[in-house]
């Protein structure tokens, strides 16, 4: 099983403050910037950066829905990592400094499947996976005016 990463960035005029205080706020901004892929999302713990704990289903393709329980943690200053306990999937967001604001990156990894299959889903569902993130950081640009 080799490592599949999907990573999207966007840079915003907002402050790493600003924008960090929006992606850790699981309870109130954070519903508010899933696109129509997700469903059944739900804090059910915490709400606010570390130790949160929520659910959400994510319809990846027509015929692929995973069922997402993340424990989100925050190692360092400006990042948080959901980790899922439901496969090896590992959501991490960053927040960095830029020239005329800050930059937000979303960066997915998980254990791809060996075979042909694992072929397909390292050349594909990185690409998928990276529109719907990109989708999400659109919507956090409408939260962070």
């Amino acid at each position: 099983m080799a490592q599949v990463k999907a990573r999207t960035e966007r840079t915003y005029t907002a402050t790493p403050e600003q924008l960090y205080e929006a992606i850790a706020d699981y309870a109130t901004v954070r519903p508010k910037l899933l696109p129509a892929q997700y469903s059944e999302y739900q804090v059910k713990a915490g709400g606010v950066g570390a130790g949160t704990q929520v659910h959400w289903k994510l319809q990846a393709t027509e015929k692929r829905v995973r069922d997402c329980l993340f424990t989100v943690s925050a190692p360092a200053p400006g990042t948080l990592v959901e980790t899922d306990a439901n496969s090896s999937m590992v959501i991490t967001w960053t927040v960095g400094k830029a020239a005329d604001g800050a930059t937000v990156a979303i960066e997915a990894t998980w254990n791809g499947a060996g075979g042909i299959g694992g072929f397909f889903e390292r050349t594909f569902a990185p690409k998928g996976l990276n529109r719907i993130h990109d989708e999400v950081l659109a919507r956090l640009a409408d939260q962070v005016k």
